[in-house]
């Protein structure tokens, strides 16, 4: 069975990030960070940036991304960081829930048990 992103040719994902596998460590992206593109794709660009782009005209999860990217979330998280360092994009971290009051909590699991 081939599963897209894991079975490509390790020499082109190397291509696409020139050799990079690691993002920059002041930027991490969660799967659920939120990538919104800040421009438009300009001519040149490499074609993965250029589709990053069009797919986070809207607020668009990395999943998400790199799913329709049908890449690797690594792959996809060294390319966000290109776009993020040029300005091309914007990202909004998930907020930290402060939900931690136990008898919401317990409420929330009666209802779901409910269903």
């Amino acid at each position: 069975m081939r599963r897209p992103g894991r079975d490509d040719a390790p020499d082109r994902l190397y291509t696409i990030t020139q050799g990079r596998s690691r993002t920059d460590p002041d930027h991490p992206f969660d799967l659920v960070t939120l990538v919104v593109a800040e421009s438009e794709p300009a001519s040149g660009m490499q074609s993965e940036h250029t589709a990053i782009l069009e797919l986070a005209c809207f607020p668009t999860a990395v999943a998400e991304i790199a799913a329709e990217l049908r890449l690797p979330v690594s792959i996809t998280k060294v390319l966000l960081c290109d776009l993020l360092a040029a300005g091309r994009v914007s990202v909004r971290h998930p907020r930290r829930s402060t939900l931690t009051d136990p008898d919401i909590l317990e409420q929330v699991l009666v209802g779901l048990r409910n269903l």
